[in-house]
């Protein structure tokens, strides 16, 4: 295997916050959802800074996993990757996929759900991951013969260093505490559209403990999607590291 972790998430479920913690991590390069161009302009989907999302990025298959594939910076022994697996159309080529390491992020379907209705108009079941996901975790499943690493953001958020060491073990690294820490703010490798998604993750130095507040509210009209992301949700998280 190469020297190189794909984790797969989809959105609202902390993985810009596990970006930069490899980004802190000393000899890792990193890529922020480096698919998100190609992935506008092979669907049409209006996201909010669209025209700066799609300057700022290949929007041509290959050349993104060109990119990805490329032998890594003198000094770097790692590259993560910060995929979001909605962005994994149909279409795509999963081939690049086989020499490198993959684990999922994942998050309760209502609090995902909940934040996501505050920043998209529209979204269905897709646009979630969720579906994404559990393909590829089959699929890797089936390559290895064992699970990939799955990791809950609220145990991310709870434990942070043991689900980072359990992430780092994947890649065949050592843990490092730098991981627990970044500076505030803006990141030169964050994508584009940072400053519509990116404010929680700006405005931290680190993980935090998640509160307890019950369940999150919901629109009642995402009720029914609720239902559809729960058993995939589940079908993962009967898989994910369990910490303390």
């Amino acid at each position: 295997m190469r020297p190189l972790l794909a984790v797969w998430s989809g959105p609202r479920n902390l993985s810009t916050a596990l970006m930069r913690a490899f980004s802190s991590r000393p000899g890792t390069q990193v890529w922020d959802e480096p698919f998100y161009a190609h992935y506008l302009a092979q669907t049409g989907k209006q996201h909010p800074m669209q025209e700066a999302i799609l300057a700022s990025q290949p929007q041509d298959e290959q050349a993104v996993i060109a990119d990805l594939q490329a032998p890594l910076p003198e000094g770097f022994t790692l590259g993560y990757q910060k995929q979001m697996a909605h962005h994994l159309l149909p279409h795509m080529d999963r081939d690049w996929m086989e020499e490198q390491h993959h684990a999922f992020l994942i998050r309760d379907p209502r609090a995902m759900l909940a934040s996501l209705d505050q920043k998209l108009e529209q979204f269905e079941l897709e646009d979630t991951g969720l579906p994404q996901q559990v393909e590829l975790f089959e699929r890797f499943l089936s390559r290895d013969g064992v699970p990939p690493v799955v990791l809950d953001s609220a145990d991310l958020a709870r434990s942070p260093e043991q689900a980072l060491s359990a992430l780092c073990a994947v890649a065949g690294v050592p843990f490092e505490r730098k991981m627990l820490t970044w500076p505030a703010g803006p990141h030169p490798r964050d994508g584009a559209w940072g400053s519509h998604w990116y404010a929680n993750t700006w405005a931290s130095t680190g993980f935090r403990a998640p509160k307890d507040e019950g369940p999150r509210p919901l629109d009642p009209a995402l009720e029914p999607l609720l239902e559809r992301c729960q058993p995939l949700y589940d079908h993962l998280a009967a898989h994910r590291v369990r910490v303390s």
